[in-house]
């Protein structure tokens, strides 16, 4: 009696063993695939966004020439003046006025030329002396975000954002099982043997994984609203009715067809929001002008640095909006250009539930929330990001037969596939673009198994 029910503890410990054995393989497998799919791009994230975390100072100090002014006791010049010696420099019709942050900052005007693009006229605005011309957004800051989010490749390969983001999380929940502590002594905090080992680059990987895991979910979570499928389905929800502002805040206030985005930097939530119109002037009816409106947003109170985007046309409005890295302190501001009223005055305080969050972890995303104890540990989180790349091949190479891709082996029980497929599967429905590079990463998987079977072993 003895006997059978230690042969029946055996054989039971003998089938937990081997189904453990089943699942760390199927889900070590597909950890592999996450990170060949996904490292090089994460790479490029880390370095293009460890970078941009300092963009303003990393700006100031490249462009110093035009960007940086001598503070004067002498009175800065109008508005209308400053954008007067802008267009002396370039001629075109001035869209945007934009105030500087600080007083050792110059003033920045945009530009819309007859023909071309837009373009960013730079001016001191205490001499009026113009110290650069050049096409809007092209500073090294904005070169640097544009490459992060992919945009300079197009509307397609922004995409991957989306994908990749889907795939982090993937790539960091297998990661946590493949890290989980299974009676072992070394690995789980720290670090064992050399460089020369494989078993270093394990634990070193294992190790910085575990540590900086919740910021890549983190990251992936947040940048998902710049993605072109997910992030504009959320952009256009979270927004309701595509106008982007809280119900019963436009009241009987008429709104054109012109978005906020389309004339001025603004938040994420904010860029489906539609801007105001005035009603038609009656004869005689004279604008405000620039400097009566610039006057009227600081008395408002706007942080510095906001920007004033001029009205188009005869039923346009001055549109103020400041974006600094206190959250309190977002506000965007349209006045009537003949009776200086104002038509909204929104801030952070209005966003509903959703939009604040959204906004809060975009913030904190960008590294603005905590001031620079946030760019410090994102910037860590980066390196930390780029180190598991370069661990991660380290050990992929150290433990590769000659020839061969070393993909890790099936197990040898599929059943194990079918709970990590459903996790997979409900990532994919949230994330509909990861959910279908998952099905293409499967097919391929199953016809390399198909006409290479020592692979499945």
């Amino acid at each position: 009696m003895t006997m059978t029910t230690n042969g029946a503890h055996a054989l039971g410990s003998t089938a937990q063993s081997a189904g453990a054995s089943n699942l760390y393989r199927a889900v070590w497998r597909w950890h592999f695939f996450a990170g060949l799919l996904i490292l090089p791009f994460l790479i490029t994230l880390s370095i293009t966004g460890g970078i941009y975390l300092f963009r303003e100072e990393v700006d100031q100090f490249i462009h110093a020439d035009f960007m940086q002014v001598t503070p004067s006791d002498e009175e800065r010049l109008a508005p209308s003046r400053i954008i007067d010696a802008a267009l002396a420099a370039q001629p075109g019709e001035a869209i945007k006025y934009t105030d500087p942050a600080n007083d050792g900052l110059s003033t920045q005007i945009t530009v819309q030329p007859e023909t071309g693009g837009r373009i960013a006229v730079y001016v001191d605005q205490y001499t009026g002396d113009v110290l650069e011309v050049r096409p809007d957004r092209s500073t090294f800051a904005w070169t640097v975000r544009y490459l992060h989010s992919f945009r300079y490749f197009g509307s397609t390969p922004r995409m991957w954002i989306e994908i990749v983001g889907g795939w982090s999380i993937l790539l960091v929940l297998t990661g946590v099982y493949l890290w989980w502590p299974r009676g072992q002594q070394g690995g789980v905090v720290s670090v064992r043997g050399t460089p020369k080992r494989r078993v270093f680059w394990r634990d070193a990987h294992a190790v910085t994984g575990i540590f900086v895991g919740g910021f890549i979910i983190f990251l992936a979570v947040t940048g998902m609203p710049w993605s072109s499928v997910w992030g504009a389905q959320v952009n256009q929800w979270a927004n309701g009715s595509n106008f982007g502002y809280p119900a019963g805040l436009r009241t009987n206030v008429p709104m054109s067809d012109e978005h906020l985005d389309h004339v001025a930097k603004t938040s994420w939530s904010l860029e489906q929001a539609r801007i105001p119109e005035t009603a038609p002037p009656k004869a005689g009816m004279k604008t405000i002008g620039l400097d009566e409106a610039v006057a009227s947003l600081g008395e408002m109170g706007l942080h510095r640095g906001y920007s004033v985007a001029l009205p188009k046309g005869e039923t346009g409005v001055y549109s103020g909006s400041v974006y600094p890295d206190d959250l309190a302190q977002q506000r965007v501001v349209h006045l009537d250009q003949y009776s200086g009223s104002t038509l909204i005055d929104m801030s952070y305080s209005d966003y509903g539930p959703l939009g604040r969050w959204l906004e809060f972890g975009i913030n904190t995303h960008m590294g603005q929330t905590f001031g620079i104890l946030n760019q410090i540990v994102l910037l860590l989180v980066c390196a930390g990001i780029v180190f598991l790349a370069v661990s991660a091949a380290a050990m992929w190479w150290k433990r590769r037969p000659s020839g061969s891709l070393a993909v890790p082996p099936l197990p040898s029980d599929r059943k194990a596939f079918i709970g990590l497929f459903i996790i997979l599967g409900i990532g994919g429905l949230i994330f509909p673009l990861t959910g279908l590079s998952l099905l293409v990463m499967l097919a391929l998987d199953l016809i390399w198994i198909r006409f290479n079977p020592k692979a499945a072993l």
